[in-house]
Order: structure tokens, then C-alpha cells, then sequence
């Protein structure tokens, strides 16, 4: 069976690897490789468990099913040879200066450990206990500690997939995809000038995909939501141990292994395909962390990262075969959330295009579910 991935994204790349894996599937994952790709900008959280969005249960299901997901993922790139995956548990400190707040914080999470275990240990902590693992951390915040937080590096767990996918013999190419469809289904795509034939195509192009369906008759309702996530430095400090921070807004603090400290991000709307950092947008995000960790004031102001997001009117991804056309699969849509869902979301879709047994009812998901 040929089966064509186009985006090479987390969700992408998770999706061929999948595919590759299987006995007798031939995969071939083409990439555009855009500006703005929203993995290679990530900041990698996966804590979804304490999320405001936890409400919505079709979204809190595929969040806590990708969290649940990344053990399992890192053994089988550890049998396919693979070490740098850019998956640590850090943990997290979920803080505020509302003791009320706090105790709302624990109570989600105490409850969503009962279906969660991997949220690990759970801790109330005063302000100086909190500084202890955070140190620019500012004075009255207490917080609430999940010892299973997962950090993660997008850009170096999409290249573990894509070089574990090439071990499986995966063909991986670079240009400008465009589907093909005859009698009703899609039968392949151009690269370029050159027809590649397909027993079935899934379209994991994020934020650019709605340009990509539309010759074929499909509305994808995505949009791009710019995200503008600024990187900082504290020359000699051991970063590596720190634990994420989580304010109750949607703006969020990590720190990785090379004294770096990732503070996002900005969502903006409506600004299309604007691949630019603003003053704005870096006013906004500065603001955020310094007015929850006034220590990084003296930080070094190391890089900005521009990600477009694929949003969808309801904030669920697409996941799913198309009833029309035929031999056509998205998945899309992941939103602020596509370091969480994204490798998960490769495996379902790669299971289902397969006709696999699904874990999971995916109707929420359907690609098709607004045109109905």
C-alpha cells in the first residue's frame, strides 16, 4: 500500500513514522518546509491536565491521550536507535498569588490524577520552597507542584521521527506538494511537475493546508494564528532541572538544558502569513514573564521564534478520512496544543487510514463535522 504524507510537522512526521513502521506500507512524506512552521516554534508543554480547557471533554480526551502517549513513544524511538528526542520530565510549578486560585489548582489536579497517574506527585508549595526550583520566580507567588510534567524540544523530537521514519525506509522529499484527484478520488500528488501515484494521501500541512485541499474541493476552516515566542539567557546558571511555570493566563515559562529560558507566547488573529517579530508581540510576552519572574530582568534577550498555529472554529483538531473525496485523511488543527496532541494524533491517524482498532472515538475530530 502507498500512502503519501504531505507537512512535515510534528503531526506530519509522527504520521509517517507510524505508517512506516507497518509491514508492507510504502511511505513517502513530502515537506514545503514554510517560514513559520508552528513546531519548529513551539515551546513544548505537555501539562494538560490542570488546563482551563479541561471543560471541553472531546479536547481534554486528546490532550490527556497524548500526554499518556510520549512514554510509550520514547521506547519505540529508543529501539529504532534514537537518544535525542528532546523529551525530559521537568515538572511544573502552576502559580499565583490567590491561595483560592491554588486550591482550585490542586483540586483539578488531584482529580485528574485519578485517570492520569503519569501527572506524578502533587505538591503545595509556599513562595520560598516554589523559588527553591524556579529562583527568578517572584516574591508571593505560591504555587502547586506536578512532578510528570513533560517537557519537549519540537525541533529535535520531529527530526528523531523523521530519522527513525527513514530507518523504516521512509522517503522523505522537499518541495511544493499538490494533490491529484480523478472520478471522485485523490490518486496522488504532484511534486512539482512529477505525478506520484497513492492508494491513499493524508494532508498533515498545518496552517497552509486550506490552500492545499482547495483544488480538490475541500474547505478546511483554519486559520493561522501568529505565536511569538522569545528565548532568554542567564550566562552560567543550570537551567536543566527547572521546572516549567504556569501562570492561570495562557502565557508559560520553560527553561531548557543550555541556561535558556522560553517565555510565550503571543496568539494573535488575523494576521495571515506575517512572518515578523513585533514590538508588540514582544512587549506582551516580556511583560507576562517579568511580572511573574522579575529575576530574568537581567536575562540576555537571546532570539525570537515566529510559529503560525493551526486553529479551527471550535479549537478541536481535524482528525479523520474524508467522505469526499475518497482516499483522502487530515490531521490539523492542533492550535496551541500541537506539542501535546501531535505525536498522538500521527499514531490515530495512522491507525485508522490503516483501518486499525481505534482506542479513541474520533467522530468529535471529523474533518467534515462542519459542513453537516
Amino acid at each position: 500500500m502507498k500512502i503519501i504524507v504531505i507537512g512535515g510537522g510534528i503531526a506530519g512526521m509522527s504520521t509517517a513514522y507510524h505508517l512506516a513502521r507497518e509491514d508492507g506500507i510504502d511511505v513517502t512524506l513530502i515537506d514545503q518546509t514554510h517560514e513559520g512552521q508552528a513546531t519548529a516554534a513551539g515551546a513544548g508543554i505537555v501539562c494538560p491536565w490542570i488546563s482551563e480547557r479541561k471543560d471541553n471533554q472531546a479536547w481534554y480526551e486528546l490532550a490527556r491521550g497524548g500526554a499518556h502517549y510520549y512514554e510509550a513513544l520514547v521506547e519505540r524511538l529508543t529501539e529504532d536507535g534514537e537518544d535525542r528526542w528532546g523529551f525530559k520530565r521537568v515538572g511544573a510549578l502552576a502559580v499565583s498569588e490567590d491561595e483560592t486560585e491554588l486550591d482550585d489548582i490542586e483540586k483539578s489536579a488531584r482529580d485528574a490524577k485519578q485517570t492520569s497517574p503519569e501527572l506524578g506527585d502533587i505538591k503545595r508549595l509556599a513562595n520560598e520552597a516554589a523559588k527553591d526550583l524556579f529562583p527568578p520566580l517572584g516574591d508571593g507567588f505560591g504555587a502547586v507542584h506536578l512532578s510528570g510534567a513533560i517537557r519537549i524540544d519540537g525541533r529535535q523530537l520531529r527530526d528523531a521521527l523523521k530519522r527513525a521514519a527513514i530507518k523504516h525506509h521512509a522517503d522523505i522529499r522537499q518541495g511544493e506538494a499538490r494533490l491529484a484527484k480523478e472520478d471522485g478520488q485523490v490518486n496522488g500528488v504532484y511534486l512539482e511537475e512529477t505525478f506520484h501515484p497513492a492508494d491513499h494521501v493524508i494532508v498533515a500541512a498545518g496552517a497552509w493546508a486550506p490552500e492545499l485541499l482547495a483544488p480538490v474541493g475541500v474547505t478546511l476552516p483554519i486559520e493561522p494564528q501568529r505565536g511569538q515566542i522569545v528565548h532568554l539567557q542567564i550566562p552560567e546558571a543550570d537551567t536543566s532541572k527547572w521546572p516549567m511555570i504556569l501562570p492561570r493566563t495562557s502565557y508559560y515559562m520553560l527553561a531548557f538544558d543550555d541556561s535558556r529560558i522560553v517565555a510565550g507566547a503571543s496568539r494573535e488573529n488575523g494576521t495571515g502569513f506575517d512572518y515578523r517579530q513585533t514590538a508588540g508581540g514582544v512587549r506582551e510576552v516580556l511583560e507576562s514573564a517579568l511580572s511573574v519572574a522579575p529575576g530574568l530582568a537581567q536575562s540576555t534577550l537571546y532570539e525570537t521564534r515566529i510559529g503560525f498555529r493551526p486553529v479551527g472554529p471550535d479549537h478541536l483538531p481535524f482528525i479523520g478520512c474524508m467522505e469526499t473525496p475518497k482516499g483522502l485523511s487530515i490531521v490539523n488543527g492542533l492550535g496551541p496544543s500541537g506539542l501535546t496532541m501531535g505525536p498522538y494524533a500521527g499514531k490515530l491517524i495512522s491507525d485508522l487510514t490503516l483501518g486499525k482498532e481505534m482506542g479513541i472515538d474520533l467522530s468529535p475530530y471529523h474533518p467534515e463535522r462542519f459542513d453537516k
